[in-house]
């Protein structure tokens, strides 16, 4: 899963940044709504954290241009706004759902994965053949036995199975698993999906389609 996190206080936005990527999230930041709307317009992002009161361009305008595109990111508005009327006018807004600050964060966490499950297409559970992903719990089993997977290997083997026997380039990997620091020249997609491939065991299962990227048949 890839998150955007839209909040002009440095400290906050950066302790939801690295609580978020413990979890195995890829995580990037705009300081401002002008600066997020401009992110959410370049990268897929599956989830947007957005404070409501931003500098620049409100975050109530940043979420009416966002809010029910086809595919696009859910929207969490995270704001010092609590009270009953600021979360019903947030959502009325098109935000998928409110939390208010000060937050307890295993709740942030909790209601962002639930953001990222909402894809219609995609289930809690993931089956192919004798894989099965366990996305709520990120727990990777083969024919029952479970696979000690580190969090990219996950957000990979998430993307694979998620693409149901479709390619899926390198490019594409490194935007929805790894953020936007990521050097588009780097051998990470390459190594991971080696070691992946080396932990999923035998026979392979993941194919390399020489010069398009990778696929799970």
């Amino acid at each position: 899963m890839r998150v955007l996190i839209v909040e002009d206080n440095e400290v906050v936005a950066q302790a939801v940044a690295t609580g978020l990527r413990d979890q195995g999230i890829a995580v990037d930041v705009a300081g401002d709504g002008a600066a997020g709307l401009d992110k959410a317009g370049l990268s897929p992002y599956d989830v947007i954290v957005l404070d409501r009161d931003l500098p620049v361009m409100h975050g109530d305008e940043v979420c009416a241009q966002l809010a029910g595109h086809p595919g696009g990111a859910r929207i969490l508005m995270l704001t010092a706004a609590g009270a009953p009327d600021d979360r019903v006018d947030g959502l009325d807004l098109g935000a998928d759902d409110y939390l208010a600050k000060p937050f307890h964060f295993p709740e942030l966490v909790a209601r962002v994965n639930a953001l990222g499950r909402r894809a219609p297409s995609v289930p809690p559970v993931l089956r192919r053949g004798e894989l099965t992903l366990d996305r709520p719990r990120r727990r990777a089993s083969r024919n029952g036995q479970l696979m000690p997977l580190t969090r990219k290997e996950l957000g990979v083997l998430d993307v694979l199975m998620s693409a149901d026997g479709a390619v899926i380039s390198a490019e594409e990997l490194l935007e929805r698993v790894w953020d936007e620091y990521a050097d588009p020249f780097t051998n990470a997609v390459a190594v991971t999906v080696m070691r992946l491939r080396r932990k999923l065991g035998e026979p392979p299962l993941i194919e390399t389609v020489t010069g398009t990227g990778y696929r799970l048949p």
